[in-house]
């Protein structure tokens, strides 16, 4: 018998194994028509007008006669309430709402501002203000104080600097994260309130 087969013997009569039925696509959205498994329903009209409890088949058959669809809208209810409604429509209305909500969504993202222990006060006057456009804009600021060389020595100056910062910026913006020393560079950052 050749290698590989999916035949076994064992004495005298052959062995197949069983075949694996293939696995049922799952359908995305609500169950529509003849795929509401549901004996009973929870029927609501195409006027939107409750009719209660209503045999699955009879409400169908309503749908069937007024031209539209019979939509599962609460499946996990019991009974599951459908409605009857223009499929095609419903499902448009649903793509333009998700859309609008993805249009709404805020992705908040961390900027960086670079400071230096010696830095000069119209410099950081300009990072001051870049840091207030960036927390109106609804993002968060990561402070990034770098040390060179003997500066490591002055870390109580990076202190005060980071200090400073937190002082001026309590009216918009509250501490995430406290000043901390990471390598050779101190790190704050900081929220918009």
């Amino acid at each position: 018998m050749p290698a590989g087969s999916d035949v076994f013997t064992t004495g005298e009569t052959p062995i197949r194994r069983p075949m694996k039925a293939p696995p049922v696509p799952q359908k995305d959205g609500p169950r529509i028509n003849r795929d509401i498994r549901a004996r009973e329903v929870q029927l609501i009209d195409q006027d939107g007008q409750n009719r209660g409890v209503v045999d699955g088949l009879e409400a169908l058959q309503m749908a069937e006669e007024a031209g539209l669809d019979l939509v599962e809208i609460v499946p996990n209810a019991t009974p599951p309430v459908c409605k009857i409604l223009d499929y095609g429509k419903f499902r448009f209305l649903e793509q333009k709402k998700a859309a609008e909500a993805r249009k709404k969504q805020k992705i908040v993202e961390v900027k960086e501002i670079k400071l230096r222990p010696g830095i000069d006060d119209h410099d950081y006057d300009v990072k001051m203000r870049a840091m207030r456009r960036f927390f109106e804009e609804g993002d968060k600021v990561k402070v990034t104080l770098r040390f060179r060389g003997r500066e490591m020595a002055h870390q109580d100056i990076g202190y005060r600097l980071l200090d400073r910062v937190k002082q001026e910026t309590t009216t918009f913006a509250k501490v995430e994260f406290e000043p901390s020393m990471e390598g050779r560079q101190m790190i704050m950052i900081l929220a918009p309130r």
